[in-house]
């Protein structure tokens, strides 16, 4: 039996995924309103295409940009355009958004199917097709996917990979998706290998999804050139860096482009939004979130119209009184949301109520110098001294002991014993120093 594949560090931490795991994907209610922000992925935010008080269609257009790095928005419901202002954004600030009261027709600005297969549509059209779909990863990272899919001049991609780990505790949403979409899962990752040219295509999930392995090893069983690769158990065995070393052996240095390596990595969620874009024209207006946690009584994998309020899907789920904290993501990298207006973005996979006592902060004692942050760092770093650098202030300390190569996987704070807020304090330093080298 051929030995999971993993990287060096890492955690074990409670996975708690067993209230969802077996949950099929349902949908979710559709508001009365919607919103959607301006800003969902990592680039230049849109602009609006439309003005209040003209009507929108499903699956139309409703913001763009001319920037390289950006991504379309539209609209997940038929209805009116009732403002153009700023909202509550998961980032904390208000953010300009487009705000869609949905008059409950769905009628739809895309056919239904447009018939086409992967034999007939040329690489440079699926790079067009995705572009114009809105797709960015949706593993919560939101790097708009058709970008990628154009290496630097000079490099020669050789592999996709999708990552189908899943590490974060709580989430199933892509668990489920490799579960019920499986065959869709294998052709987003054909598309992506066509488009970018890629002779090989691999899978990594976590061994113990057995289950999903399985369905995905049949979808592409007419593929031999795609491969299923079990990984160890193991946070954050889902992050770019891990899953190229886990997979390839290969070491991706800090500041390098995967493509670089001749590897480029997207999401599994990705790659069945690619394939729906691809075969019925569908634009990126829904996606699958796991609602979970101690304060709601019945969890579910819910498949979400982009724009409803996350405080809909808690009340579906049944919210139990009121949380101490409400986190977009997982507990590890996820983000504490401000309040419950804010919107569902092509980026939340997930949607976490925990309960006053579980937010509690945690008590904080001094350093026992037991070294548990460096064993488990899988970058490799020193995050203690990084932490205490900038505790004093000495932020060129900090720098020099790598800071800004820290993907703020939580693994150091995890760990320590004395509870001292390791990654927090990088995270400061790595802003920090960003701006200095901005200046």
């Amino acid at each position: 039996m051929t030995k999971a594949k993993t990287f060096g560090g890492g955690i074990h931490p409670r996975y708690n995924k067993e209230r969802t795991l077996n949950l099929p994907i349902v949908d979710a209610v559709v508001p009365k309103e919607l919103v959607f922000p301006l800003s969902q992925h990592i680039g230049a935010p849109c602009q609006p295409l439309v003005k209040v008080g003209e009507r929108v269609l499903k699956g139309q257009k409703i913001a763009d940009s001319d920037a390289p790095i950006s991504a379309p928005i539209h609209s997940s419901v038929s209805g009116q355009v009732v403002a153009i202002e700023k909202r509550p954004h998961c980032s904390g600030q208000d953010t300009m958004a487009i705000v869609v009261s949905n008059d409950g027709l769905d009628e739809e600005a895309v056919p239904a199917s447009t018939g086409t297969s992967i034999e007939n549509v040329p690489a440079d059209e699926i790079v067009r097709i995705v572009r114009e779909a809105g797709i960015v990863g949706m593993g919560g990272a939101g790097f708009p996917t058709h970008y990628k899919m154009v290496p630097p001049a000079g490099t020669k991609v050789e592999m996709v990979v999708l990552n189908g780990a899943e590490c974060e505790p709580y989430l199933t949403a892509d668990y489920r998706l490799m579960m019920e979409e499986s065959e869709q899962v294998v052709l987003g990752l054909r598309l992506l290998m066509k488009a970018l040219g890629a002779d090989k295509g691999c899978i990594g999930v976590e061994e113990d999804k057995s289950e999903a392995i399985a369905a995905l090893k049949q979808a592409r069983e007419a593929f031999p050139d795609i491969e299923v690769i079990p990984l160890q158990v193991k946070y954050p065995q889902g992050s770019e860096f891990m899953l190229i070393r886990a997979i390839t052996g290969k070491e991706l240095p800090v500041g390098r482009l995967p493509a670089e390596l001749g590897v480029i990595v997207n999401n599994v969620a990705t790659a069945v939004a690619v394939a729906n874009a691809v075969t019925t024209g569908k634009p990126l207006v829904e996606r699958v979130v796991t609602v979970s946690g101690s304060m709601v009584e019945r969890p579910q994998n819910l498949r979400v119209r982009l724009g409803t309020p996350v405080g809909a899907l808690l009340e579906q789920c049944g919210l139990k009184g009121q949380p101490g904290k409400v986190i977009k993501g997982g507990p590890m990298m996820g983000v504490t949301l401000a309040n419950l207006d804010v919107p569902v973005i092509k980026t939340t996979c997930g949607l976490l109520a925990l309960s006053p006592e579980e937010a509690e902060p945690l008590e904080i004692s001094p350093c026992i110098r037991c070294g548990r942050c460096v064993d488990v760092c899988p970058m490799r770093l020193q995050p203690v001294f990084i932490a205490q650098f900038v505790e004093r202030g000495m932020l060129e300390q900090a720098e020099a002991y790598n800071a800004t190569d820290c993907r703020e996987c939580g693994c150091c704070s995890y760990i320590c014993p004395a509870r001292r807020p390791l990654v927090q304090n990088i995270r400061l330093a790595k802003s920090a120093i960003l701006a200095k080298r901005r200046k």
